[in-house]
């Protein structure tokens, strides 16, 4: 089993190569939102666990988002491996995960640093537009509408959320980007950090990553 830690800024891109790894590999991505939800919603019992702790506005303990994630990682689709987006988070997040994992017999074999400097991530998010009726995403440099303003998909305004305001998003990375390079620390020491260039287009960071992990494309022609 192969599994791989997905890191990255917010707007580094995880969102758009998680699933380009996924369909390379043949390996599911487990995202921590996406477990959480999908836990609560089949009403298991560590769901109804998470359930009850995220309705009494607490947040869900790091024991628990790990036997969240092995548990996960127990199903048959995730026995050829999984790449983890959104876990772990934090330094002492990653060394739980791995005890459980080596409680398991089982490792963490790669972990993936998308690397963008701050201030292209914030300009990334400075021009980031929302469409107002189906939340579909562009963004003024690097994904702009066929007619300003206008979603392409179903016609609806592109608003400019005031979340993505350049001082909101630059107070929002810089509380992130400290635990971020913890993690990043924490894998580094541990030999098995690959840091790819996040600016490259994507097909070039997904051939990066998937290089890292070992997978390189059958040649064509």
């Amino acid at each position: 089993m192969t599994v791989a830690i997905l890191l990255g800024a917010p707007g580094a891109g995880k969102g758009t190569q998680a699933p380009l790894l996924s369909a390379s590999l043949g390996v599911p991505v487990l995202a921590s939102g996406d477990l959480l939800r999908s836990e609560v919603a089949a009403g298991s019992e560590i769901g109804r666990e998470v359930d009850a702790i995220m309705q009494s506005g607490e947040l869900v303990p790091d024991e628990v988002m790990v036997r969240l994630f092995l548990a996960r990682l127990g199903r048959d689709d995730a026995l050829g491996g999984a790449i983890l987006d959104g876990f772990p988070r934090t330094r002492p997040q990653a060394e739980a995960l791995d005890a459980a994992l080596a409680a398991s017999g089982r490792h963490v074999d790669k972990a993936l640093l998308i690397e963008v400097p701050i201030e292209d991530l914030i300009g990334r998010f400075a021009g980031r537009r929302i469409c107002k009726a189906g939340g579909h995403v562009y963004n003024d440099w690097f994904k702009p509408p066929k007619v300003w303003g206008i979603c392409d998909v179903d016609g609806s305004e592109l608003i400019h959320r005031a979340d993505d305001a350049e001082a909101t998003v630059r107070a929002r990375m810089e509380q992130q980007l400290g635990p971020l390079r913890d993690v990043a620390d924490y894998y580094r020491e541990q030999g098995i950090l690959v840091a790819v260039n996040g600016l490259q287009p994507i097909e070039d960071v997904a051939r990066d990553l998937l290089a890292a992990l070992g997978w390189h494309a059958a040649p064509t022609g």
